[in-house]
């Protein structure tokens, strides 16, 4: 199994030193899509799964999801969290067994989710204080000095339900001086196309784990397709996820580096409990 660059009482350790001052942004990759983002001293987490639920799921399937890389952090463990997203329904993105922990350290968080998908997130997560906030592409929530707007996302197709909400959405996020993108699963789109080239994000989180139809699930962005659109945004820094998570799904960086290295893309790939830091415009 592949270690954590750091976990539990170190990761926490590192989280509690980083700076609050408003020129820097701090992220962690938390593994598969996670990610918790600090500016300012307030805390964004992406996404998370941080559990083992999948692969007691599917263990005993054709479809085993056995677990590469170790687990960084206990939910139970990570505080101050006031923002929490889940782009999609599938549970590597929506799992009850990281966010009802997750709730009972951090009581009333609120938790940004496709309009379509809340009343099955009301049933995996229970009777927990989290605040539902439905968001899609025609959504934005302003919250201070925070902004959260909802990005069309096609894994494997834009789906909408009656009122034209999607069931999938990536996140568009200004926090200060900092706009920050995380596709969730989609793959290529034109309209993702044109949301990169109008908001010239400092960061962009982007799958790599391709789109296989042997695998027998929705794909995503590949290395190279990950690496072209920010290229196409200008993004100051591409960092990918969505790898090393479960044998059956997964993909090497190898060809998203290659390309960002062709491309002269800046980007920069983290391991499980990483931190990167980025000062604002440097």
């Amino acid at each position: 199994m592949i270690s954590a660059f750091q976990k539990d009482d170190a990761l926490l350790a590192d989280i509690a030193a980083a700076s609050t001052d408003e020129d820097t942004l701090h992220v962690w990759w938390l593994g598969q899509s996670g990610f918790l983002v600090q500016w300012a001293g307030e805390r964004l987490l992406v996404d998370p799964y941080l559990s083992d639920s999948l692969t007691a799921k599917y263990a005993a399937t054709d479809k085993p999801h056995v677990r590469m890389t170790e687990r960084c952090i206990d939910p139970r463990r990570l505080t101050g969290i006031s923002r929490v997203t889940a782009s999609h329904l599938h549970t590597d993105h929506l799992d009850a067994a990281t966010l009802v922990p997750l709730a009972a350290a951090n009581p009333g968080f609120r938790l940004y989710l496709p309009h379509p998908i809340i009343p099955e997130a009301r049933k995996r997560l229970g009777e927990v204080s989290v605040s539902y906030c439905g968001i899609g592409d025609h959504d934005v929530y302003f919250e201070d000095r925070w902004e959260l707007r909802g990005i069309i996302a096609k894994h494997n197709e834009v789906l909408r339900d009656e009122h034209d909400n999607c069931h999938y959405t990536g996140f568009l996020v200004r926090c200060g001086p900092f706009t920050i993108y995380h596709s969730g699963d989609t793959l290529w789109h034109d309209d993702i196309v044109a949301m990169a080239r109008e908001y010239a994000c400092d960061l962009m989180l982007l799958p790599i784990n391709g789109n296989r139809p042997e695998r027998r699930v929705a794909g995503n962005l590949n290395g190279t397709e990950a690496a072209a659109l920010g290229k196409v945004g200008e993004a100051r820094l591409v960092v990918p996820c969505h790898y090393d998570m479960f044998e059956f799904n997964t993909e090497t960086p190898d060809e998203f580096v290659d390309s960002c290295n062709r491309l002269d893309q800046p980007f920069c790939v983290l391991q499980c409990g990483e931190h990167l830091e980025m000062k604002r415009g440097g």
